[in-house]
């Protein structure tokens, strides 16, 4: 086992750690980019989790194993999404928690702050 397996780990997470975050910004805004992230989440994370066990239990296959995670994290970020975040702090904006704005179209209601 090399250090490899631990980048494969990281890329994998990450790609689920983003899925979830698209994911929970749907469900507060309910914007149809994050819709289709998060819907779109489900197959990139199953590829980077593929990626991680393919690095996992063919040693001699990490960087093929990587090169999957990678593809995942680099097609998970190629689509479309609307603007969310105005002057929130880093850690917000790093878990994903939004505020309830004029375009939210689950509820249809603005939250008082």
């Amino acid at each position: 086992m090399s250090y490899l397996l631990y980048i494969a780990v990281f890329g994998a997470v990450a790609v689920i750690f983003l899925w979830l975050r698209d994911a929970r910004i749907y469900y507060r805004t309910g914007l149809p980019g994050y819709r289709k992230a998060a819907r779109d989440g489900v197959l990139y994370g199953a590829l980077a989790t593929l990626g991680f066990f393919v690095a996992l239990l063919y040693p001699s296959a990490e960087v093929i194993g990587i090169g999957i995670v990678m593809a995942a994290l680099f097609l998970r970020d190629r689509g479309i999404r609307e603007k969310v975040w105005t002057d929130e702090r880093a850690m917000e904006r790093f878990f994903g928690s939004v505020r309830y704005g004029k375009n939210t179209i689950r509820t249809g209601k603005v939250r008082k702050e």
